[in-house]
């Protein structure tokens, strides 16, 4: 773990509006050489403050208009027909998110399909057909109203 300061968080919060920018870049916004801002972000790559940098793509312009939902609730909740679970169902290109949760189901799982028919044959293929699966239960978005990224970043946030 370690401690981030308030330049930190500047260069995290640079960095969430748009990965793309240069040490340069971000130096002469907050006032820093290359040198600082290149080792600082080195290092919160290292420590795994920085998991990555990806492209935010609209998933109705590449077919995937239908984005769901989907909790599931497993038939066997041992440890190893947990992570059985989990290690297949994170392989699946259509799982875009996947957690594990407390209350009535299992898992919660973000899947973007093209249409309906596709997302049906997602639950008979990937999903029903492991045996695994004691219920499901699927939410349909109707319209994104917000869909955000970027993790506000205070002071308290310091602590990572």
């Amino acid at each position: 773990m370690i401690s981030l300061d308030s330049l930190d968080l500047k260069i995290l919060t640079l960095l969430q509006q748009d990965a793309r920018q240069t040490s340069k870049e971000i130096g002469a916004k907050v006032h820093k050489s290359i040198t600082a801002i290149y080792e600082r972000i080195k290092r919160m790559e290292q420590h795994g403050v920085i998991k990555r940098y990806v492209a935010i793509l609209d998933n109705k312009q590449l077919n995937r208009q239908l984005i769901a939902f989907t909790n599931v609730q497993l038939k066997d909740h041992s440890k190893e027909g947990m992570q059985c679970f989990e290690s297949t169902i994170t392989t699946y290109e259509e799982v875009m998110e996947c957690y594990h949760i407390s209350g009535t189901y299992d898992f919660i799982l973000k899947v973007a399909a093209c249409d309906l028919a596709a997302y049906h044959q997602f639950l008979m293929d990937k999903i029903f057909s492991s045996g695994a699966i004691a219920h499901v239960e699927s939410s349909f978005v109707m319209k994104e109203s917000k869909m955000e990224t970027a993790i506000p970043l205070h002071r308290e946030s310091a602590a990572v």
